[in-house]
C-alpha cells in the first residue's frame, strides 16, 4: 500500500515538474508590424507575442511613419530599418528609408531618414556584417545602396543600379520593377528579383568599397509573365526558392558551380481554383524541411514539403488565412507558430505549425491591426 502511495506521489511530482518547466519555457517576443498608413499618422506598431498560447498584445508604442511596408532588423537587434513606400514629387519622386534605435522595452527611436532616390521603395536588407544596406525601389526599377554607420544611422546613397526591360503581363510589366534584393548569407553575392523583367539578377562580391557589378551570370531568366517577387535561401546556400507573383508559382533554383539553374516550377494554388491570385511572401522553416508561400486572392498560405537531397518541393496544404490579402507573413522564433498579415481585412491571424508535417492549423486568434503588410520579430 505504501509503495503505491509513493509511486503516485512520485508521478504527481514528475508531472508537476514537466508542467512547471513548460510554463518557464514560454517566452514573449517583441513583434514589429509595418503597415500602409492611408492617411493615418502612425504606421509602425509594436506588439508582444506569447509563444505558449499564440496570443498578441499591443504594447501601445506606435511610431509615426508613412507606408513602412517593409522592415529589417540588425543582427545585434539594436536597430530597425523601415522603408517609406512613397514617391514624393517635390523630392524627385523618391521614397525614403529610416533608421531606428531599439531600446530595452522594444520602443523605437528615430535616428535618421534618407532618400532612396527611387520611387516606392518596397524592400530593405542588410549585408551579413551589417555594414551595407540595399533598398529595392519598385516603381523606378532601381536598387539603392547605403553604408550603415556604427551608430546605426544610414549614409547618403553610395550607388544606384537601374534595371532595364519589360515583360508580357498586361499593365504590370511595362518596365522594370525591383521587388526585393538580398545579400547571400556570407555576403559574397547580391540577388535581386525584378517583377517587371522576369529576371532574377545576380551581382558580384559586395565586400569592401568597390561598386557592385553584375556577376559572370548576370541573371536567371524566368518564364515570361512570372513576375518574381520574394525569395529565400536554403541553409547550405545551394538552393534559392523564388515566389512569382503574376503566375502563382515557385521557382526552385539550384547552384551548379557558379551557375544557377531552374530545376522545378510548382504552382501555389489548388488545381480547381480558377480565380484571381497574386503571390506575395515566401519563407523556409528553420530546419529547411518545409516551405511556405502566401496567396492574395485565394487568401491562403501554401505549404510544401522540401526534399533536402534534391531541393524539390511537394505541396501538402493550402491553408486559409481566415482573412483577406495576406501580404507578408512570418514564423515566430520558437518555430511553433506562423503569423499572417492580412492587409485588406486589417488583421493578423495566428496558426500553429505541426512539427512533423509542417501543416498549419488555425488557432482561432485574430488580432486587429491597421493594414498590416510586414511582420518582423525582434528576437
Amino acid at each position: 500500500m505504501r509503495k503505491n502511495i509513493g509511486g503516485k506521489w512520485f508521478f504527481c511530482c514528475f508531472l508537476y515538474l514537466i508542467l512547471a518547466s513548460q510554463v518557464v519555457e514560454a517566452k514573449k517576443h517583441v513583434l514589429y508590424v509595418g503597415s500602409y498608413t492611408k492617411g493615418v499618422e502612425n504606421g509602425l506598431f509594436v506588439y508582444l507575442f506569447n509563444d505558449s498560447n499564440g496570443k498578441l498584445s499591443n504594447l501601445k508604442m506606435p511610431v509615426v511613419s508613412e507606408n513602412p511596408s517593409f522592415l529589417a532588423i540588425s543582427k545585434d537587434k539594436n536597430f530597425l530599418y523601415a522603408v517609406s513606400e512613397v514617391h514624393t514629387p517635390e523630392k524627385n519622386n523618391s521614397g525614403s528609408v529610416s533608421s531606428y534605435r531599439v531600446d530595452r522595452s522594444g520602443q523605437l527611436n528615430l535616428i535618421n531618414q534618407v532618400l532612396t532616390n527611387g520611387a516606392d521603395p518596397c524592400y530593405v536588407a542588410l549585408s551579413p556584417d551589417g555594414k551595407k544596406m540595399v533598398v529595392s525601389n519598385y516603381s523606378s526599377g532601381t536598387l539603392s545602396f547605403f553604408n550603415v554607420l556604427p551608430d546605426g544611422s544610414i549614409s547618403e546613397m553610395i550607388q544606384r543600379i537601374q534595371h532595364e526591360g519589360s515583360g508580357p503581363f498586361p499593365g504590370r510589366q511595362t518596365g522594370a520593377h525591383a521587388h526585393s534584393a538580398r545579400f547571400d548569407p556570407i555576403g559574397k553575392l547580391l540577388y535581386a528579383a525584378d517583377l517587371g523583367t522576369d529576371e532574377f539578377n545576380v551581382y558580384n562580391d559586395v565586400k569592401g568599397d568597390a561598386p557592385i557589378t553584375p556577376a559572370s551570370q548576370p541573371f536567371v531568366k524566368l518564364p515570361p509573365g512570372s513576375g518574381p517577387r520574394h525569395f529565400d535561401f536554403s541553409e547550405d546556400g545551394n538552393y534559392i526558392y523564388l515566389i512569382n507573383e503574376l503566375n502563382s508559382t515557385i521557382s526552385v533554383l539550384m547552384r551548379y558551380g557558379n551557375v544557377w539553374k531552374s530545376i522545378q516550377t510548382i504552382k501555389t494554388l489548388p488545381k480547381e481554383y480558377k480565380g484571381e491570385n497574386w503571390c506575395a511572401d515566401i519563407h523556409l522553416s528553420a530546419d529547411g524541411r518545409f516551405l511556405y508561400g502566401s496567396n492574395r486572392g485565394h487568401n491562403s498560405i501554401s505549404v510544401f514539403k522540401r526534399d533536402k537531397l534534391s531541393g524539390k518541393l511537394e505541396m501538402v496544404q493550402t491553408a486559409s488565412v481566415e482573412g483577406n490579402w495576406p501580404r507578408n507573413f512570418t514564423i515566430d522564433p520558437s518555430g511553433q507558430f506562423l503569423l499572417a498579415a492580412n492587409e485588406k481585412s486589417n488583421d493578423i491571424t495566428v496558426f500553429r505549425v505541426d512539427e512533423m508535417t509542417g501543416i498549419l492549423k488555425y488557432t482561432g486568434i485574430k488580432f486587429s491591426s491597421q493594414s498590416p503588410v510586414c511582420l518582423q520579430f525582434l528576437r
